[in-house]
């Protein structure tokens, strides 16, 4: 049956799609006979899987299912995803209102009596990877308390496809931070002692995967989707965290995360910096970057403030 029958071949018009956070997409697979100029035998109901891959290959998780007139889909795909159905071979699956964690790569599988074959889609979100470390100071989270620190920053851990993309980007970080598949890595563009050496040659260096609980670093995360503005707000005086939280609600703002300060710098080419208005060692930097001053007190410390104001 194998060599006369219609051989079932599964194909992926494109291996990688680009999308954001709150857009729309459509991962491509169609189905076709080997032998046969028609999409299915006729014989047996056609069934589509579409599961998501993990980073180590060794699990799969649900996405949609459909087979006849019975659809299903799976977790926090429910009620945003289902197929185009274009054509009768066409198996993709479009995804409505993408949220950060859709990123990754998706199997679609088709099934066919005792014939199935699949393909892979990769979907990349645009953004920005950055860095992050907690109030205590370098080297406090372990992975759990990562994963939570990037979603107070309207963010996820990033992956190491996201980082090394960063990295080709121009990112050079020299603390070590957790990535989604438990390993701790940075990225290094200007080899120095410090930071793996000057003798040795850019990259994403990398120290292994270490225990999720008992292990702590700090964090690469990652965000999409900056439908807004960046901004310093003009204000009269110097405020603390908390006077700086409603000056940006007054101009109807919200004050800025992390993530959206890496993403202007990463837009306007390294421009957003603090001003100096007379230039001298400690604040006029050789290079463009996004400076880091730490975690002052919340409720003495004055400090002027960045808004981040959202398009409707």
């Amino acid at each position: 049956l194998a060599e006369n029958g219609p051989r079932l071949l599964v194909v992926a018009e494109q291996a990688k799609i680009f999308s954001h956070r709150g857009g729309n997409v459509t991962l491509p697979c169609k189905f076709y006979h080997e032998h046969t100029s028609t999409a299915g035998s006729g014989t047996h109901k056609i069934r589509v899987k579409w599961t998501k891959l993990t980073s180590d290959y060794l699990k799969e998780v649900d996405v949609f299912v459909a087979m006849g007139h019975h659809r299903k889909s799976y977790g926090n795909y429910q009620g945003r995803v289902f197929l185009r159905e274009s054509s009768e071979n066409d198996a993709s699956l479009i995804i409505t209102n993408i949220i950060l964690e859709d990123y990754g790569r998706y199997k679609c599988e088709v099934i066919e009596g005792l014939e199935d074959d699949t393909a892979v889609v990769a979907l990349n979100l645009e953004g920005v990877v950055f860095p992050y470390s907690p109030r205590l100071g370098r080297y406090n989270l372990n992975f759990h308390e990562a994963q939570r620190a990037c979603l107070d920053q309207d963010s996820v851990i990033a992956s190491f496809d996201q980082l090394y993309d960063a990295w080709r980007s121009g990112l050079d970080w020299c603390n070590a931070g957790w990535l989604s598949d438990g390993s701790v890595q940075y990225p290094i563009t200007k080899p120095r002692e410090p930071c793996g050496g000057k003798n040795t040659v850019p990259g994403v260096r990398n120290y292994g995967f270490w225990d999720k609980d008992k292990s702590r670093y700090d964090v690469f995360c990652f965000t999409s989707n900056f439908n807004g503005r960046f901004y310093y707000l003009i204000h009269p005086t110097k405020l603390t965290y908390d006077e700086a939280v409603q000056a940006c609600l007054k101009d109807g703002a919200q004050i800025a995360k992390v993530g959206q300060i890496f993403a202007a710098w990463k837009l306007l080419a390294g421009t957003v910096r603090y001003p100096i208005s007379r230039p001298r060692k400690r604040c006029s930097p050789n290079e463009a970057a996004v400076r880091f001053v730490g975690f002052p007190d919340k409720k003495h410390k004055l400090y002027g403030v960045y808004c981040f104001r959202a398009y409707n």
